[in-house]
């Protein structure tokens, strides 16, 4: 069972009218993520017990304001809606087609990176190993996809650098949001915290490779323009809501 981000899942990024693009940036570019992230946790070490003690704890946080954030962080396709209070506007096909374009582009190779280590390692996940809550629903389409990397970390990480590039004055708080993207996912009880840290590496691997390509650079030109002017327009996020949500960040879940 592959993780996926690809063309369905974010149709509702996509500029209404343009066609969706064939491929990723990367092609035969993109590092083997397999042989770079370090192993998913087997029983008996350390990394595993952590896994479980993590799990175990966090269970505790079912029907906080920190689990509502996570089963609002479960929609992959609104990751700019969940860092629009860390961006300062949130973006939109509308106004910034090119932007929300290039997000599409690069969830498809934010799949392949993923799901070849996800195949080889078949980890389980945690509600699978110990009893806990979760915040959406056990389905046997869950349960048959492997724990190892996080995709939705991955993804969320891959997007909070991508668009700290592009919102350089505000790379903090976005970066902050980003982690806290994923550690949705522990909260939900849906991934292990190794799941979770390999994740954002795996983002990283993907962004480091994309810097690589012209098509992408010459793209990103264009989108930190789009970018500023969206922000400048507005309207920006409600301020109210935005620091409720930065006190939820500020905070660590385990």
């Amino acid at each position: 069972m592959h993780w996926k981000v690809g063309l369905a899942a974010v149709s509702a990024m996509v500029l209404v009218g343009a066609a969706p693009a064939p491929q990723g940036y990367l092609g035969d570019a993109l590092p083997d993520s397999y042989a770079i992230l370090p192993p998913a946790p087997v029983a008996g070490t350390t990394r595993y017990e952590a896994d479980r003690a993590t799990f175990l704890a966090t269970r505790s946080l079912k029907d906080s304001a920190r689990w509502s954030m996570a089963q609002g962080d479960v929609d992959q396709t609104a990751i700019l809606k969940d860092l629009a209070c860390a961006t300062g506007v949130e973006l939109t096909p509308r106004n910034a087609p090119r932007t929300t374009a290039l997000i599409q582009r690069i969830a498809l190779d934010v799949s392949r990176a993923t799901n070849g280590p996800k195949d080889i390692y078949k980890r389980q996940r945690p509600y699978l190993i110990d009893e806990g809550p979760t915040c959406v629903d056990k389905t046997e389409t869950l349960a048959k996809s492997p724990d190892y990397p996080s995709g939705h970390n991955a993804w969320g990480w891959t997007v909070g650098l991508i668009m700290a590039e592009l919102a350089p004055d505000r790379a903090t708080q976005i970066l902050a949001r980003a982690r806290a993207f994923g550690e949705s996912r522990l909260v939900c009880g849906v991934h292990n915290l190794s799941a979770v840290e390999a994740g954002r590496l795996n983002g990283s691997i993907v962004v480091a490779a994309l810097h690589g390509q012209d098509a992408f650079r010459e793209d990103m030109d264009v989108a930190r323009k789009e970018v500023a002017a969206a922000r400048k327009a507005g309207p920006a996020p409600d301020a109210g809501t935005c620091a409720a949500e930065a006190a939820l960040v500020a905070k660590s879940p385990y």
